[in-house]
């Protein structure tokens, strides 16, 4: 009799298994949600710095869009506003901003490819990884779950025959006790049980052997696949966070790396703003602006109690009159020549209020008035010299002004006739070429350009040599004998006709003395005969303040001049206003305006009208 184990205690091992099975399954899936949980979480940070590299990319757009925004325009005004101190500063400070925004852009640049492109990479491998171990995973649970499932068919396969044969050997027995059932049935009955009894011990092996290849196949699956597969999963997750905590890292250092480039250009920043030097930008204003011009004497004391001496006298103005004509005091010139002195006394008339002894005396406050309302006429006349297009020699422009004007012109001509010849030497080289290698081009063809920059080139050293004969001039190195001496301050050129037509009121009382070289101007400013003796015949000679010395030979073809052989000694009258001239008078019927960089003057602060004898002042 064959004994059988019980069918709960096989229920019970198979049971175990079973659970076993299930909770492995459950592990996977936890591991495969909390993997998944790593990899958006490497998403989610590759995200942050890709938005973080755009900030830093705008960022960086931003400043140097500042930066291009305050930078001053070539060719404009704001470009000479940059040689001040503070100007530079900031100049620099946009320079160093414009560098600033570049080490941003470093920082975008390497954030991208150190971090974003490298985690996107790495995610994409670590997806397959990821992929192939949870898909081995999967296969070794398929596996163990086959053999389990061959297992409980076996064993519910040798159980159903353990019934059988039970149920087989109990009949029999039932036949065996019974006498009336033949021996024949009984037999049969015994058979029949035996037959139960080797199908239930075949299954018996069958399911022994079952049990013990799933033992062996459980045993490698919990105690080799699986800790494999689980380790490969570890070691995965482990890399991930390492890979995210280096990415970090490297998050940091990718600042710190530009973090002294940046301290340099705040550094530079710095020294820029203490080179500020608030002394050296007012001297440059200074320069700048400064006209040359002195400060203006004392206004000269008017004795309105003079025509009535006159009037007693002999040289009245009644009786100039009533004999029909006017002697002038200066018999040696006409009287176009003294037209500045004219202009000079309707000045005076002007500012303080004086009238001919022809017209009546007005009260102090009425004669003030005139004098405040005449500003405006000044202010139209020095605005006309300003404004518009000046003369050529830039003589509407004060003595520095105009020598500084004079000598950017020069050095601008000079560049261009450096260009010009740097061009020629260009084109020559071409042609040398040309005539050793015919094939590259015909020599011929570059003679026309050749003779138009030769004639280029020499307009522009005339012009070169022009500008500084009139810079000599200014700065008194070279006398200008070949050119007609223009007085700056007042100088009306033909080139500017519209401004003399627009302001021809202003400049009868200019109170610089100017005059004009065209007949056509001096038509439209002159007076009538009369008014111009009477108004003569009324001024005092001006004292003599000092004496001077011609250090070269100046012919006064103008009005108003006087002309001066050198080494010849004159007295001094009225000294340089800041115009270039200088008032002198030889003898008393002979006077006028000289050059002043002509003569040399020796001023007597002590002279009242007392001519000292010129040899004497020699000596």
């Amino acid at each position: 009799m064959v004994s059988l184990p019980h069918p709960s205690v096989l229920h019970g091992a198979v049971s175990a298994s079973c659970l076993c099975c299930r909770k492995g399954k459950d592990q996977f899936d936890n591991l495969e949600k909390h993997t998944q949980w790593g990899i958006d979480v490497l998403e989610k940070y590759i995200k942050f710095v890709k938005e973080r590299t755009e900030i830093e990319l705008s960022y960086a757009k931003q400043l140097r869009n500042l930066s291009k925004k305050y930078q001053p325009k070539k060719n404009s005004k704001e470009e000479e506003e940059y040689r001040y101190t503070s100007t530079r500063a900031f100049l620099a400070t946009l320079n160093e901003m414009n560098d600033y925004a570049g080490q941003h852009e470093v920082i975008s640049e390497n954030m991208t490819s150190l971090i974003t492109a490298e985690l996107t990479r790495y995610v994409q491998e670590l997806k397959q990884e990821r992929k192939s171990h949870f898909h081995d995973g999967r296969k070794a649970q398929q596996h163990i779950e086959t053999c389990w499932k061959q297992l409980e068919a076996s064993k519910r396969r040798f159980e159903r025959d353990c019934k059988e044969a039970d149920r087989a050997q109990q009949y029999f027995e039932k036949m065996d006790a019974d006498i009336n059932v033949t021996k024949a049935d009984v037999e049969k009955a015994r058979q029949q049980a035996q037959l139960r009894h080797q199908m239930a011990e075949d299954s018996k092996a069958e399911y022994s052997s079952t049990l013990q290849k799933f033992n062996s196949e459980q045993h490698e699956h919990y105690y080799t696949h699986i800790p494999n597969i689980f380790q490969k999963i570890q070691e995965m997750e482990e890399r991930r966070i390492v890979r995210i905590g280096e990415s970090m890292k490297t998050f940091a250092e990718v600042d710190r790396q530009v973090i002294p480039i940046i301290g340099k250009c705040l550094d530079e920043i710095t020294k820029a703003a203490e080179s500020v030097d608030h002394k050296n930008d007012s001297q440059m204003v200074i320069e700048a602006f400064k006209s040359g011009f002195e400060p203006p004497g004392d206004v000269d004391f008017e004795d309105f109690t003079q025509p009535m001496k006159r009037t007693v006298s002999e040289s009245s103005l009644s009786n100039s009159r009533g004999d029909g004509k006017s002697e002038p005091k200066f018999g040696s010139k006409s009287k176009g020549k003294l037209w500045p002195f004219i202009k000079k006394n309707k000045i005076i008339e002007t500012l303080l209020g004086t009238k001919s002894p022809k017209q009546q005396k007005e009260p102090l406050s009425h004669r003030f008035n005139e004098f405040m309302t005449s500003k405006p006429k000044i202010h139209c006349f020095r605005s006309l010299k300003r404004g518009g297009a000046g003369p050529e020699d830039f003589s509407n422009l004060p003595p520095e002004q105009r020598r500084k004007k004079l000598q950017q012109k020069v050095d601008e001509l000079n560049r261009d006739i450096q260009k010009e010849m740097d061009s020629r030497d260009a084109l020559t080289k071409m042609k040398d070429v040309y005539i050793k290698n015919p094939q590259m081009g015909d020599a011929a063809s570059v003679d026309h350009r050749l003779a138009e920059l030769g004639q280029n080139i020499e307009k522009l050293r005339l012009e070169v040599q022009k500008f500084e004969g009139w810079l000599a001039e200014v700065e008194g190195r070279l006398p200008a004998r070949s050119e007609q001496p223009r007085r700056q301050s007042g100088v009306y050129e033909a080139q500017n006709p519209s401004g003399v037509n627009s302001c021809a009121q202003d400049r009868e009382s200019s109170p610089d003395g100017s005059y004009t070289e065209e007949q056509s101007q001096e038509t439209e400013m002159k007076v009538p005969a009369t008014d111009f003796d009477d108004e003569f015949d009324d001024e005092e000679p001006l004292p003599t303040i000092g004496t001077c010395k011609a250090l070269y030979t100046f012919e006064g073809q103008n009005e108003g001049t006087i002309s001066v052989a050198e080494g010849e000694l004159l007295y001094v009258i009225e000294e340089d206003k800041g115009d270039g001239w200088t008032r002198i008078r030889r003898n008393e019927d002979e006077e006028g305006y000289v050059p002043t960089s002509y003569v040399e003057v020796y001023l007597d602060k002590n002279a009242k009208d007392v001519h000292k004898p010129l040899q004497k002042i020699s000596e």
